[in-house]
């Protein structure tokens, strides 16, 4: 019973590291700005650290099943 709620955080962290890197690695290889207005090598940082932490996470969650 409480392997469901470690199943639902790690798909949807997962899924939200993985795209993140994706639209970051997207928009990166096309020299678009990750982010409006902000310096873009620290947006691509951040977005980069943000979605890696986010599949951690999700890897994390299913370690405790």
């Amino acid at each position: 019973m409480e392997s469901g709620p470690a199943i639902f955080a790690g798909t949807v962290f997962a899924l939200f590291g993985a795209g993140l890197l994706l639209w970051t690695g997207a928009r990166v290889a096309h020299r678009s700005p990750v982010a409006q207005g902000v310096n873009p090598v620290a947006s691509a940082t951040l977005a980069t650290l943000v979605g890696s932490g986010a599949l951690l996470l999700g890897m994390w969650c299913f370690t405790r099943l």
